[in-house]
């Protein structure tokens, strides 16, 4: 199993769902910089259980940093964190121990890992090992931050419902908007709707997905690099490893389908001294490097597959056709936590594009 993303700064992952902990290690950060410790806690409270919306599960999830940060400022070693599972229920899980849950990976775990694996929870397949994941994307976004890089995302939908999508206009705004909502919309009164559904899905014992949306700006043009390691390629690579992520697409996406090469193709234009396009219908991206534009991707985010419904299954020690109904606490959707995971392993990325361009030290540098 490996568990290590990155080429300059690496993020390693380890915990299990129902463990004692989970946490990561991220080596290659810069020395001297001052973390924000509360800016840390308020991207991991977006990322927790707070209301009706979400798991029935509440982990306070603080924060402990083991090593390379004194006084909450890194040293340049390997920086180890941890997250103390308090809210553990394993024997949730004891009936369903070869039940393969539809939709989760209980089944590939089995054949991948011959029995071996934690199988409470998911255990280390379980979305709980976002968590931190989100804390490592903090430390990284404040980072780039300091360099005048935003990162934000948006329920651009939820089931059937839709909000528009980012403009150009006054982004950067928008964005900051964004990062101080529990619940990411552009438009409230859309939102209002899509808490509605998720409150009619619970009541239903049934679940619901969605698209993010996330934007980037202040990303400087010229980085990345051409076909294997392409800005998308990465930031793909990357936002696949969270769970329920199902689809990525840049800028336009699959409506390049629909288009003509006049309308499709964004045209170059001087403004304010700079090179930059009339239009952004690449995402910010050409031939895998930045030009300057912002970064706009969306993200499906597939419904949760934990729902309380009897569903066909099979036992894999059996060999028997079966019926399951999932019991225990399970989120009737899991967008609006999961859009501070995808800024964090955006900003997980970039990052290690930025090290990789200009030394890991610069990321420090005032």
């Amino acid at each position: 199993m490996k568990n290590t993303f990155g080429n300059n700064i690496t993020v390693t992952l380890f915990g299990e769902s129902h463990g004692p902990a989970i946490g990561c290690v991220i080596d290659g950060l810069p020395s001297g910089f001052q973390i924000d410790e509360a800016q840390v806690r308020h991207d991991m409270e977006q990322r927790r259980s707070v209301n009706a919306l979400s798991t029935g599960r509440s982990e306070p999830d603080e924060v402990e940093f083991l090593s390379g940060v004194k006084d909450m400022v890194t040293e340049g070693t390997p920086v180890a964190l941890v997250i103390r599972n308090t809210n553990v229920r394993r024997s949730d899980y004891d009936e369903l121990r070869y039940l393969a849950r539809p939709g989760h990976a209980d089944y590939t775990a089995e054949l991948r890992y011959k029995g071996f694996q934690d199988a409470s929870g998911g255990g280390h397949f379980s979305g709980r090992i976002t968590a931190p994941l989100t804390a490592a994307g903090s430390i990284l976004r404040q980072m780039l931050e300091k360099k005048g890089i935003l990162i934000g995302s948006h329920i651009q939908k939820l089931y059937n419902i839709e909000e528009d999508r980012f403009i150009a206009q006054g982004l950067k705004e928008t964005i900051k908007a964004l990062n101080e909502k529990d619940f990411a919309v552009i438009q409230d009164d859309i939102g209002e709707q899509m808490k509605k559904a998720i409150e009619h899905a619970k009541k239903e014992q049934n679940s619901l997905g969605g698209i993010l949306e996330t934007a980037v700006v202040g990303m400087e043009a010229g980085i990345g690099e051409p076909f294997f390691d392409t800005i998308e390629s990465r930031l793909s690579a990357g936002l696949f490893a969270i769970p329920a992520v199902k689809g990525v697409e840049f800028g336009a996406g699959f409506a390049f389908a629909e288009m003509t090469g006049q309308r499709a193709n964004d045209r170059y234009t001087m403004f304010h001294d700079e090179v930059a396009t009339i239009t952004n219908h690449n995402g910010g991206v050409n031939g895998g490097i930045t030009n300057g534009m912002p970064i706009i991707f969306r993200t499906v985010i597939k419904p949760t597959p934990s729902i309380s419904q009897p569903q066909f299954t099979v036992n894999f020690k059996t060999k028997e056709n079966t019926t399951i109904e999932i019991k225990g606490r399970h989120d009737p959707a899991i967008i609006h936590r999961a859009r501070v995971v995808v800024d964090s392993m955006t900003a997980i990325v970039l990052a290690d594009f930025l090290a990789g361009a200009h030394g890991i030290q610069w990321l420090a540098e005032k």
